[in-house]
């Protein structure tokens, strides 16, 4: 019974094939906006999960956090130094490697040419907390720090813009106010949103902090590794009570300052992407109640339609149950043959929307979010036919059968 009704179903769906297009746009637009977002987004959290995975679960962020409404931290200056990441250091057993991460804009040349940049003052250990390495040339040491060396490491991008030699290594290139010698170049890593990672320019923290004074060094990022994956949660508390007593927080007070391990900046991560995703979902949902609308109207002047074919049913023996399951099979089938064409077009879309921004990551489609989308489709469906097939299944026979 289930199968003929399927095959009347798509017998009327070809037999009004404009009809049934026009019908199912709602659901068509609505089930493909929602696979469109979805996949750009989740390939957004696909890379930016990929790359904290990268880095481990013994991967631990400090920041600065001022809160000028905590009335705590009111009127005082909050800071995050290098001071306070080797105090941490020093203190903190639990701990293998420590990074200082200071950031900025800046412009490097070469001879007559020059490209803006983006400068990172680092610590020796950059490369085992942010896993991206040296591809030639050789990385920081401690030497380099201590020495306050005007040294540098540079993605490949500024090889190719400053037009330095295929081994650029011992050329010196300007950066900011100073000049530096080359002794490294750093694996590439791409664009990311339009944003070329490779014009990098890395040198050691304390040079940096030479040429930008110790007022831009009052808030920097801290990065820590602990020793095993075991004691990351005990790494966090003796960090959190080191920073509280160098900032000379009382009991009972706000942090001034984050602690984010791996973990939590992953769940952060896809709270906010989510949170993302779901408001996007419920407003192109409403092409989903309309497309819904539209299936029950047609659905209704299919009945209209085939008021005499539903009375030769009944005079032939079909009870109300028969006729219900067959005109909701049909809105089920018209909104399935929607959500179908809907997934097709939303993955098209997403993928070429990825593929249009310079820099994104490709799209990515979960499974879950294709059950979604049918899932969405089907329920409009039945919510759509059901009153048309009541009306169906409870018309009278003989006043169907002198229906003109």
């Amino acid at each position: 019974m289930i199968l003929e009704n399927l095959r009347i179903a798509l017998s009327a769906v070809r037999g009004n094939a404009m009809r049934s297009i026009l019908t199912t746009l709602g659901i068509i637009i609505g089930v493909a906006a929602v696979i469109a977002v979805v996949s750009i987004v989740q390939g957004l959290n696909f890379l930016i999960s990929s790359r904290l995975q990268g880095v481990g679960v013994t991967f631990i962020r400090v920041e600065a956090r001022p809160d000028p409404f905590d009335p705590d931290l009111a009127g005082r200056e909050v800071t995050l130094t290098y001071e306070d990441g080797l105090a941490v250091m020093d203190k903190v057993p639990t701990l293998r490697y420590f990074n200082p991460l200071f950031f900025r804009s800046e412009r490097a040349g070469y001879g007559d040419r020059s490209l803006t940049v983006f400068l990172m003052g680092v610590g020796p250990y950059y490369q085992e907390l942010n896993n991206h390495w040296v591809e030639r040339g050789r990385f920081f040491s401690q030497l380099d720090l201590d020495r306050h060396a005007h040294v540098c490491m540079i993605g490949t991008s500024v090889i190719e813009e400053l037009r330095l030699d295929s081994n650029p290594i011992g050329r010196e290139i300007t950066v900011g106010g100073g000049t530096f010698t080359v002794v490294g170049v750093m694996e590439k890593q791409g664009e990311v949103f339009g944003r070329d990672n490779d014009k990098l320019v890395l040198i050691p923290i304390t040079t940096a902090r030479d040429l930008y004074g110790e007022r831009s060094f009052r808030q920097i990022l801290l990065e820590f590794q602990a020793k095993t994956p075991e004691v990351v949660e005990l790494a966090k508390d003796q960090i959190t009570d080191v920073l509280r007593a160098r900032h000379g927080l009382p009991e009972g007070t706000k942090n001034d300052f984050w602690v984010a391990l791996q973990s939590e900046l992953l769940e952060t991560t896809g709270s906010i992407l989510g949170t993302i995703t779901w408001v996007i979902g419920a407003v192109v949902g409403i092409a989903l109640v309309v497309g819904g609308i539209g299936i029950m109207n047609i659905m209704l002047v299919s009945v209209t339609e085939r008021t005499r074919e539903i009375g030769v049913r009944k005079a032939m023996g079909a009870r109300r149950g028969d006729i219900l399951v067959q005109f909701l099979i049909e809105a089920i089938t018209l909104s399935l043959l929607g959500g179908i064409v809907g997934v097709l077009l939303g993955w098209g879309l997403g993928i070429l929307g990825a593929k249009a921004i310079p820099g994104f990551p490709a799209a990515h489609v979960p499974l879950w979010a294709v059950g979604l989308g049918f899932g969405f489709a089907g329920l409009v469906g039945v919510i759509s036919g059901t009153y048309p097939a009541y009306k169906a299944a409870t018309l009278d026979p003989i006043d169907a059968l002198r229906y003109e």
